[in-house]
């Protein structure tokens, strides 16, 4: 059993607008800000939560040129309806994130499917949370992006030159199951908010996933300089597919990401996101077995996966939904002890009351 803190939602909300006004953003990038970080939280997502997204604006982003409060998304020209191009003139990229995939359901609406490609970003924190949002509202989701830094090794390689570089699908499953299916990963073992939660809860890392700054594996938190693929040469092709086609998007050397003091001064320095949006109906052919429609389709095929001894295997986005159920039965967003110390030092910074004292908890298995 583990103990949590329950942290009431309008706290936490309060807290993340807050700490994102004090550093510029407008009132609504705070409150897209605060959105995305109860989501997180809500769906027990420790590596991409309030703290994460304020540590990576203050080293990478407005605390350092690389996210700029404020701006405004241009719109490019584009022949292709279903397709949209957009420079993000370096907008916080929750704010963007959210708008795109908006415009990507709207698309869907009207074709069938919907894109959008972003140039000039700054990293969004956990695409599970995007396509789940569309999913809850019926459609198939994807994105993808390129992240903050490079700092990942190629397979057979010694020096990080990818980034973790995630996948993200959502699938509108819950009336087959329950819930939505969310796939998603990084393409390095762990996230490098993985290795940041491990050192601020004094934990090991597992064995083969990160190595130091001499290039020998480690399990040390603190002695990390980067992470390795997973599944080798598989995980290693993933992350290059993303570094591909934000190379197609308009991004550029990988290295060079969210380091703005180097390069040359024409060079850019920011990541690319992708995003899609495809309704099932677009897709849903007249066969489907034994007078299925389309949703008891999936719900045969998942019982199938599931069946033959396999009754106990979990899904992607289960553990996530459960999370979000154990938030919602204990009315607000379940935090460990060192985290409620870090968001209790945010709170002070911008004035918001929070009381370690006065915070119900619970032991959750």
């Amino acid at each position: 059993m583990a103990e949590y803190f329950i942290l009431p939602h309008r706290v936490h909300d309060e807290i993340a607008a807050a700490a994102f006004r004090r550093r510029g953003f407008t009132a609504e990038e705070s409150a897209a800000a605060a959105r995305f970080c109860n989501t997180a939280a809500r769906h027990g997502i420790r590596t991409h939560n309030l703290i994460k997204a304020l540590h990576l604006d203050e080293h990478f982003g407005s605390g350092a040129g690389g996210c700029q409060p404020a701006a405004t998304i241009e719109i490019l020209p584009s022949p292709y309806p279903a397709v949209q191009r957009w420079n993000a003139h370096r907008k916080m990229g929750m704010a963007v994130a959210y708008a795109a995939m908006a415009r990507c359901m709207e698309l869907a609406d009207r074709y069938g499917l919907g894109a959008v490609a972003v140039d000039n970003a700054f990293h969004y924190l956990w695409g599970g949370g995007y396509v789940l949002d569309a999913a809850d509202r019926g459609y198939i989701a994807y994105t993808c992006c390129t992240a903050a830094l490079a700092e990942v090794v190629p397979f057979q390689g010694r020096y990080p030159t990818l980034g973790t570089n995630p996948h993200s699908w959502g699938l509108p499953t819950r009336a087959a199951i329950g819930f939505n299916l969310c796939i998603d990963w990084a393409t390095s073992v762990v996230a490098m908010g993985r290795v940041q939660q491990f050192l601020r809860e004094g934990r090991t890392l597992p064995p083969r996933c990160a190595v130091d700054a001499q290039g020998r594996e480690t399990t040390d938190p603190s002695q990390v300089a980067a992470l390795l693929p997973f599944g080798e040469h598989k995980g290693y092709g993933l992350s290059l597919l993303d570094e591909l086609l934000a190379a197609f998007i308009g991004g550029s050397l990988p290295t060079l990401r969210s380091r703005w003091h180097t390069g040359p001064p024409d060079e850019k320095h920011t990541p690319c996101f992708f995003f899609q949006c495809l309704r099932p109906d677009a897709v849903a052919g007249d066969a489907f077995a034994q007078g299925r429609n389309q949703m008891q389709n999936v719900q045969a095929v998942l019982q199938d996966i599931l069946g033959h001894g396999n009754e106990h295997c979990l899904l992607p986005g289960q553990l996530e939904a459960q999370a979000a159920a154990l938030s919602e039965r204990h009315g607000g967003l379940l935090f460990t002890s060192a985290e409620i110390d870090a968001l209790a030092a945010i709170a002070a910074q911008v004035g918001v009351g929070l009381e370690r004292g006065t915070l119900k908890t619970v032991e959750v298995a």
